[in-house]
């Protein structure tokens, strides 16, 4: 049943991608990420209220962190796909399996002492399915994208990134025992005020109603999406669970080609394969060396961590 939520995620997330590729025909990156706070604002709201669950924090500082970092990601993630073919931007989101691979290798290098006679991290497995996923991207992105296109690439690989960093965020939310609605909520506030404020800066598009028919249903996916992605982590496999979210790519890949007439070529498609191997692994590799590893010279003094699905759990435990 937890992988079949995972699934649900991965479907509701391209198909939101999809209003958001619509939609920007109409309004801009800042824009959307606004409207798509504000209708979760609502959707999450009503879910909370119909279930009982308090939307009152003593953690305010830590959901306003998260939201700053999920905003940046979001924004970018919108931007690359009003700009990208749909199967393109989605992948280089995707990315952020291999990022926080990443972050655990130079975690690992910065906490070990030459000096102090202990063996060095022996990661190189993990080492190689972080260089695999770059070198899915450079197969994705040469092929599939024009030279005006590349700073769409940057922004859409930066988008990883940051989620990345959203996923580290997420466990520390989890494992304080903040509620999954609560956090979906505070996120979607954040949201709104993000983009009300970079609005400010980029204006107000004349308003459409042909484009505002997408922006319900792409705040309504949004927190549907959300919300199957964290009872999938809660309760399911770690590895199924963050195996089956690179279905999501293959949704956008539909999606690309049939609604928006997307061509991937061999290498694309190539690319694509490679970095979703590469997620894969890296998560499988990350499972086995977290004994062994701690990324905490990358976070602040007093930031927790560890495994999504353990602190989703935990949040399950006391909720």
């Amino acid at each position: 049943m937890q992988a079949l939520w995972m699934v649900l995620a991965s479907f509701f997330f391209a198909a939101m991608a999809v209003c958001v590729k619509y939609a920007s025909a109409w309004f801009n990156a800042a824009e959307l990420v606004f409207y798509r706070g504000l209708l979760g604002i609502v959707f999450m709201w009503a879910f909370a209220r119909h279930h009982r669950v308090a939307l009152r924090t003593s953690h305010p500082g830590m959901h306003a962190w998260r939201s700053v970092v999920g905003v940046l990601s979001l924004g970018a993630w919108f931007y690359a796909i009003a700009k990208l073919p749909l199967a393109t931007s989605m992948t280089l989101n995707y990315m952020s399996s291999v990022w926080v691979a990443l972050f655990l290798v130079g975690a690992m290098l910065l906490s070990w002492r030459p000096g102090s006679g202990e063996r060095g991290p022996r990661q190189g497995p993990l080492l190689l399915s972080v260089l695999a996923g770059f070198a899915g991207v450079l197969l994705l992105l040469r092929p599939t994208i024009e030279q005006n296109q590349l700073f769409a690439g940057v922004v859409g690989l930066l988008s990883g990134l940051t989620a990345a960093f959203v996923y580290l965020q997420l466990i520390a939310l989890g494992r304080i025992g903040e509620p999954d609605t609560r956090t979906v909520f505070y996120f979607a506030v954040g949201s709104t005020i993000a983009g009300a404020l970079a609005m400010l800066a980029t204006g107000v598009s004349p308003w459409s109603w042909r484009g505002a028919a997408w922006l319900a249903p792409m705040g309504l996916l949004a927190s549907l999406g959300q919300l199957c992605m964290t009872r999938a982590y809660s309760r399911g496999s770690t590895l199924v669970v963050a195996s089956l979210q690179y279905t999501g790519l293959l949704f956008g890949a539909f999606f690309g080609v049939t609604l928006f007439g997307d061509r991937i070529t061999a290498s694309g498609w190539a690319g694509m394969a490679l970095i979703v191997a590469s997620g894969v692994g890296a998560t499988i590799l990350r499972a086995r060396a977290a004994p062994e590893a701690d990324p905490a010279p990358l976070l602040p003094d007093n930031f927790p961590h560890a495994e999504v699905a353990e602190g989703s759990r935990r949040t399950q435990r006391r909720t």
